[in-house]
């Protein structure tokens, strides 16, 4: 790395590609954005690099460091394009995972939608052995019944196997025998264990998880096979690493190995980004909103930390890994509006993707979307879209407009525009505001943190709705995953599952098993190749009052003040939950050390403002009922010295903000063009 200058950051999302690239010898920091290839997303990350080597004056073969994040494992979930699987587990206990939890989410709905069940009946195998919560023996693993086992997998076609027995959290060496036999039984066969992927209490999501890895492995092993193959075109040879839904990165061995890790990769660098800026600004509270072409992401950071869950969800399928806690909906730029039976406007979550897009890219596109909306009211210059790399097809958008959405409903075109923002600004607040709620969070006390190529032109208006104050965009908003991902650590994360007090009499049990966690972190990190003086590990530990079936993550920071522990266990539950009960028994259900090998991090420099006007003009906007001359800004050429008064539109290569009216916007530290309102 340090012979080769050049740092790329890559987030793959649903339309497009991208790119944030670092250059070391000139501390300058460049945003790229090519559109996303779906049958194959290495083929639009190369391009992409390409491009910005080609737009940006440096050799691939300058690249030393390239981290990726992507969307290959969700997108296989979501898609169902995965691998057959077999799981094999505990006899008895082979149909844990239709069961699932007795939850249900539509209590009215007579014929509710069943529960995702990724590995059918005949593919879920029982083995005989069994073991106690404690971890002792009480039947031993019976190998005789081996090749029964193995024919049973050969006539099923596996082609990945789940392996998660009862209670192997506690002892693991039950699964890890069967692997070992199932290896030299059949070499080429992956194999995943839950000792490994989720070494933690509670049966199914213990089982989702497990299955969920193994049926995604030869999908992401296909993947990184392609991309590998690719790498050395050109001399383009960097390291290689993944992002993973921790926020931190991982090899592509880890990755090839764990997929289930991947799920949230991309989005988690929007996460990441949020929490640096935090920290350069000062502004310890944000709630970051990231609204690409296919999705609207939240997340939140709460006093300077961005939040981290150790469980969540893709499509219903419960995934018991550390994650970045967000909220997804499908309202992106390209989400379609329509009009249904009953006369009602809905805006998403169907998405046009990047193929065909919005009609506005002219690509075979028919049905209106957000990014529709935004061009047919002024909002959107279409001889500047993408900086000027793609024109937008007015004509044929308003026509479009008018079919779909404006002659169904008795509207003209622009008031059909504006019912599309007003709805998807309202699913925006709600999801904003869901975030903020529910962790007993008040708006009024965030700022609004504004990205995505999509983000700034509902930004001032959603804060609006949420009674915030101050909207940030930062710069090269359209590509800020890519920042975060940038500047993102090796993370590992490790745990153990014990229920033990949260007691001084148990300290000394705690506390073994919190070193034992501490030293397998830092071998990890050594095996990863980080050097000591970068390597840091942290305990946190889940957390619950006697007799709660959930539990709240909680950092311990004063290791081994196990008081202070419990004070910041009943602070967390106070605020999330209205009360607390300083005399109630707590518990301690499984400890965690979240191991981070720092990498390094090249001295940036800001971009002196393009010497040239930043007032651009003024163009015809359609705003509160009426078309009137709104002033445009170039971004790229702001000063300090200047103030926009809504309404304005301020403009830049990878997006455009709309500042509302009543809203004011300069300037701030680092560049961030900061909007506060007057009301």
């Amino acid at each position: 790395m340090n012979e080769r200058p050049v740092r790329i950051a890559v987030d793959i999302g649903g339309t497009f590609t991208d790119l944030q690239v670092l250059d070391a010898r000139s501390g300058q920091v460049h945003a790229w954005k090519t559109p996303t290839t779906p049958e194959d997303p290495s083929i639009g990350l190369l391009r992409g690099v390409a491009e910005a080597s080609e737009r940006f004056g440096f050799a691939l073969s300058d690249v030393g460091l390239l981290l990726h994040g992507t969307t290959i494992a969700t997108n296989a979930v979501l898609e169902r394009k995965l691998a057959r699987g077999v799981l094999l587990t505990t006899a008895g206990f082979e149909d844990v995972l239709e069961i699932h939890r007795h939850v249900r989410r539509e209590l009215y709905r007579l014929d509710p939608d069943p529960f995702p069940c990724l590995i059918e009946r005949d593919c879920r195998l029982g083995v005989p052995e069994r073991l106690r919560a404690d971890g002792s023996v009480e039947t031993p693993l019976d190998e005789a019944a081996l090749p029964a086992l193995l024919a049973r997998i050969d006539a099923l076609g596996a082609e990945t196997v789940a392996i998660c027995l009862l209670h192997a959290y506690a002892n693991p060496s039950h699964e890890r025998r069967l692997q070992a036999l199932l290896a030299a039984a059949r070499p080429q066969l992956p194999v995943s264990i839950s000792a490994d992927i989720s070494p933690e209490i509670r049966e199914f999501e213990r089982s989702s998880t497990t299955v969920l890895n193994a049926l995604l492995v030869p999908v992401v092993r296909a993947y990184l096979r392609r991309l590998e193959q690719r790498l050395g075109e050109g001399g383009f040879s960097p390291l290689v690493f993944l992002v993973q839904s921790n926020g931190g990165v991982c090899s592509l061995q880890k990755a090839a190995e764990q997929p289930a890790r991947l799920l949230l990769s991309g989005p988690s660098g929007g996460a990441l980004a949020a929490g640096r800026i935090a920290q350069l600004l000062g502004q310890p509270n944000l709630v970051a909103v990231d609204m690409g072409g296919t999705s609207f992401d939240v997340s939140v950071v709460q006093e300077g930390r961005v939040s981290v869950v150790t469980q969540g969800e893709v499509d219903r399928l419960p995934v018991r890994l550390p994650m970045v806690e967000m909220r997804t909906i499908g309202a992106g730029g390209g989400s379609i509006a329509s009009v249904d039976a009953g006369g009602r406007l809905t805006v998403g979550p169907r998405s046009a993707g990047s193929r065909p897009g919005p009609v506005a890219y002219g690509r075979g596109g028919t049905e209106p979307t957000v990014t529709d909306a935004n061009l047919v009211l002024g909002r959107l210059d279409p001889d500047y879209f993408l900086g000027g790399l793609m024109q937008l097809d007015m004509p044929a958008t308003e026509a479009a407009m008018a079919a779909s959405v404006a002659t169904p409903l008795g509207l003209s075109i622009q008031a059909a525009a504006q019912g599309i923002l007003t709805v998807t600004n309202a699913n925006l607040g709600a999801a904003v505001r869901l975030s903020l709620f529910e962790k007993g969070l008040d708006p009024r006390e965030f700022a609004l943190l504004s990205f995505g190529g999509a983000g700034g032109l509902h930004a001032t208006d959603v804060a609006a709705e949420m009674g915030i104050r101050e909207v940030i965009f930062p710069v090269e908003p359209g590509t800020l995953s890519a920042y975060g991902i940038l500047y993102s650590d090796l993370v590992q994360d490790l745990a153990r599952s014990r229920v033990i007090p949260a007691q001084e009499a148990h300290l000394a049990d705690i506390l073994a098993m919190a070193e034992t966690l501490r030293a397998e972190a830092d071998a990890a990190l050594a095996q990863d190749g980080v050097a000591a003086g970068a390597r840091e590990v942290a305990i946190a530990a889940d957390m619950r009052y006697h007799g709660q079936a959930f539990e709240l993550l909680v950092p311990w920071p004063e290791l081994p003040d196990l008081g202070a522990l419990r004070r910041r266990f009943h602070a967390m539950h106070k605020q999330r939950f209205s009360y607390a009960d300083e005399a109630e028994a707590v518990e301690i259900v499984t400890l965690r050390a979240i191991a981070t090998g720092r990498l390094p991090k090249p001295a940036t420099r800001q971009a002196a403002p393009a010497d040239r006007p930043a007032r651009k003009g003024s163009r015809r906007v359609f705003d509160a009922g009426a078309w009137q001359d709104v002033p445009v800004w170039d971004r790229a050429a702001l000063t300090e010295a200047d103030r926009i008064d809504g309404p304005a539109i301020v403009e830049e290569a990878f997006a455009t903000h709309w500042i509302g009216r009543g809203w004011t916007a300069a300037l701030g530290a680092t560049g961030a063009l900061i909007a506060r309102s007057a009301a």
